[in-house]
Formats: structure tokens, sequence, C-alpha cells
């Protein structure tokens, strides 16, 4: 800082010299000239306290970034730093940096513009390269761009992970129920072995689509048994055929083994429900009976009214008989007995 004051004290009383013993306008060119010299130097001299400790780390990284670069991140808004260190890690790890294929400073650039994660992108691709995974840099800034953790998405494809299904701090069940074609509930706890799959991240199905997948299998697997000791003797038949169906397909992880951890035997399904059938079909006899007996008592009671009727007319009837001999004999149509 001393020797750029000294400099710049130094430019000056020259630039005064020459316009004491310049004439004319060429000693106002030559001034303006020095003044234009002074100023970009200062430029120079600032940008150089401020990001020289960054150059020299990069220039002795191998990791190809420029004073100018450094100086265009400044106004551009762009942490050199984060820049700085990104490269230095890729050019240590031996990934290409070049600038026309590689990972250059203008792409980390342009990623940490759009608002990705540059460090966990290095880091996703520096994992991928030693563990001998095909990952470039547009297809990891794609995926950290899409809202995925591209460095996760590494690891699992490292370090297979395993899901529980049902995972009961998804749907708050701990096990898959299902029933045999003999009616016996077997309750089911599985556990998938899954990967990432890099190429169908994008775009692809997450882990809850693998678990509702596995499980609508399984309960058709068992389903499909004819009874429930086929099951419990031979349980890898279930993810054997589970397997075979390509579950994975359209998913963001690919499928490498699924384990039936544990299998219990739960109610007599078939035999509750032809219990309640039967129980259901004695409502309905008792139901139909009642009414054939209701049936019955109103027709009783119809027939009683009927006799009642009946009995009715009769007396009516009955009673008309007199009035009718009264008749005969004031007409002189029965003739009394004398004697």
């Amino acid at each position: 800082m001393t020797m750029l004051t000294t400099s710049l004290i130094d430019c000056l009383q020259s630039a005064q010299l020459i316009a004491q013993t310049g004439r004319g306008i060429f000693g106002v060119i030559v001034l303006a000239a020095i003044f234009v010299g002074v100023f970009l130097l200062a430029v120079l001299g600032f940008f150089f306290i401020r990001y020289g400790k960054l150059w020299f780390q990069a220039y002795m990284s191998v990791a190809d970034v420029s004073l100018v670069s450094l100086i265009r991140m400044h106004f551009t808004k762009v942490n050199p730093n984060v820049i700085v260190q990104a490269k230095v890690m890729a050019a240590q790890a031996g990934l290409n940096i070049d600038r026309r294929d590689g990972i250059s400073t203008r792409r980390l650039e342009a990623h940490y513009l759009a608002g990705g994660n540059v460090m966990n992108v290095i880091h996703a691709i520096i994992a991928a390269h030693r563990a001998e995974i095909p990952l470039d840099f547009d297809q990891a800034s794609a995926i950290d761009l899409a809202g995925r953790d591209v460095l996760d998405a590494v690891q699992t494809s490292v370090y297979p992970k395993v899901i529980e299904c049902p995972d009961p701090k998804r749907s708050g069940k701990a096990t898959l129920s299902a029933i045999t074609q003999n009616g016996i509930e077997l309750k089911v706890r599985a556990r998938v072995t899954v990967r990432t799959n890099l190429e169908q991240l994008i775009g692809g199905a997450t882990e809850d689509t693998v678990i509702a997948r596995v499980g609508e299998a399984i309960i058709s697997s068992i389903g499909s048994s004819d009874t429930h000791f086929d099951v419990l003797e031979n349980p890898d038949m279930v993810s054997r055929v589970v397997l075979e169906r390509g579950l994975d397909a359209q998913t963001a992880f690919e499928i490498v083994s699924i384990d039936i951890a544990d299998i219990d035997v739960g109610e007599n399904i078939g035999a509750r429900l032809q219990s309640d059938q039967a129980e259901a079909d004695t409502r309905v006899a008792r139901a139909r009976a009642e009414r054939r007996r209701a049936e019955a008592i109103a027709e009783e009671q119809q027939m009683k009214a009927r006799v009642a009727s009946n009995r009715s007319r009769l007396v009516l009837a009955e009673a008309k008989v007199p009035e009718a001999m009264a008749e005969a004999f004031r007409a002189g149509r029965v003739i009394g007995d004398n004697n």
C-alpha cells in the first residue's frame, strides 16, 4: 500500500512538472494521459489488493482463474471465494477444467447466478469421479437447479439406501395387511434397498411412489397364494415375484433387492366373513319370517272382520222376518188358524 501511494505521488509530481514545462495542446494531452494512467493504476491496485490473494491461490493450484475474471465477478455480484474454491477443488481432484468443454470459470459463474449450489455440485462430481460414476457438470447442475440434492443422489448411488415398506413416518402403519385365498390375514413388513438412478433423477418418481408400488405388489402376490402356509414356508417367493415386475420404471431409483423382514399371522378373515354372512342370512330369514307372521296376523284379522260383517248382515236379515210376517197378515196373504 505504501509503494502504491509513493508511485501515485511521483506520477502527480511528474504531471505537474510536465504541465509547467509543456506548451499548448501537447502538454494538455500528456497531462490527461497521465491522469488516466494514474486512475487505471489506482483501480488495478485496488482490485489487486482485494483479490490478489485469491488469484495467487488459484495460480498456485493451477485452477485457471484470471484476475480479470475476479474483477468481473465483483461487478456481476458473484462470490469469488466460492468460485475459486470450487475451481481449486476441481483442479486438485483431476477434473477437466478446460475453458471450452470442462468446468470453466464462466460455467461456474452462470450456475451461481442461476441460484445453484456450486459447492454441492463440485462435491457431487468429485464423489462420482472417485466412484467411477458417469456424471458431468451439465447433468449435475441440471439436477441441482431442479431442486434435487445431487450430492445425496451420488452418495445413494455409491451406498444404497434401505426404505421401510410401509414407512411408519409416512403412512402411520407398521405393517402391510394382505389376505391369502384361504382367508387368512398376513401382516408383512419389507425392506427395499434402492440406489439412485442419475439418468432418471430429473422427472423421476420419488420414494413415495416406490413404497406404494412395492406395497401393492406384495399384497397382490400374497393374495394370489392358495394358503398362508405357502407364504410362511417360502417368503422369498413374494420378493422374487415383486422384483420381476420392474417396479422401478420411471422412478429416480433402481431397486437392488426386496427383503421380507417380518410376517405375522393375523385374523381369519375368511371365517369372520363367513360368520358375518351367516349372521346376516339369519337376520334376513328372521325378517322374512316376521313379515310372513305379520301378514298372517293381518289376514286373520281381516277374516275376523269379514265374519263380523257377515254376522251383522245376518242379524239385519233376521230382523226383517217379523216385519215381513206382519205385513203378510195385514194383507191377508196369511190365514191364521181358527181352531
